[in-house]
């Protein structure tokens, strides 16, 4: 099945009528171009990987104008700061990276836009559902941090049906080989024991995965159902669309980023 996008009724995302006039903090102008977040580009001041104005900078703090050329790796940011959101049904068999040695097909062909983006977090080639992709750097940062529990909803299908006794030592927190699981909601489907509904806060690599294999499961299928309230209905299958202004605020207050 080849993916296909569903136009949206008017595209929605955050943009600055004109680049602002009064010097700004370089990891903020890096920030403000998708390449990074905050925290990150400054880790790619530090390495020298950034030039202002043809030149080497690893002073963190500095500060950049409109009239300034900002690179990283050699390759010029813009200055003018085009925020947008998409939320994608990821479909099965796609690929959450910006290219692929194997050329597989990955979430960048079905989401053909000109701005650089990138995925919030990652789902695995075989988990469907409800990707964020983005350029706004800081939000990305904030939603994926422990810190800031956000929910991820997820429908897990395995090969068998899960004791109660397992699901229920699930929710308390299991340990895992790069440590214990925070405690999360477990609900088993009542008209088919094999499938489970369960909300995580974390989202550490294949987690879902790694928590049922732990307890001796093998996952058959999973799809993402909602993350934070963001949800895929009216999307089919390798569908997305623009959020709302609104939607775009809510998740940027969640995280502290808004008021």
């Amino acid at each position: 099945m080849k993916p296909t996008r569903k136009r949206p009724q008017g595209r929605t995302s955050r943009s600055a009528s004109s680049v602002a006039e009064e010097p700004v903090r370089l990891n903020k102008a890096i920030a403000d171009a998708g390449i990074a977040s905050r925290r990150h580009a400054d880790d790619l001041i530090a390495a020298g990987r950034v030039r202002i104005n043809g030149e080497v900078v690893t002073e963190l703090g500095i500060k950049v104008s409109t009239n300034d050329v900002v690179s990283v790796d050699g390759e010029q940011i813009s200055r003018r700061k085009h925020l947008t959101y998409v939320l994608l049904n990821k479909p099965k068999d796609v690929i959450s990276t910006s290219s692929d040695e194997r050329g597989r097909t990955t979430v960048f062909d079905i989401v053909r836009i000109h701005d650089r983006l990138f995925t919030v977090g990652r789902l695995d080639r075989n988990t469907t559902g409800v990707l964020l992709i983005t350029n706004d750097g800081d939000l990305a940062h904030r939603l994926m941090h422990p810190r800031h529990e956000v929910p991820r909803s997820y429908k897990v299908k395995l090969d068998r049906d899960i004791l109660p006794a397992h699901a229920r030592k699930i929710s308390g927190g299991i340990d895992l080989d790069d440590g214990p699981t925070q405690p999360c909601e477990v609900l088993i489907d009542p008209k088919d024991k094999s499938v489970v509904h369960m909300v995580i806060r974390e989202g550490r690599n294949r987690e879902v995965r790694r928590i049922f294999e732990a307890m001796g499961y093998e996952v058959r299928g999973l799809d993402r159902k909602q993350y934070a309230f963001l949800t895929a209905r009216g999307l089919k299958r390798g569908e997305y669309r623009h959020l709302s202004s609104d939607e775009v605020h809510e998740l940027r207050t969640m995280v502290g980023l808004e008021a």
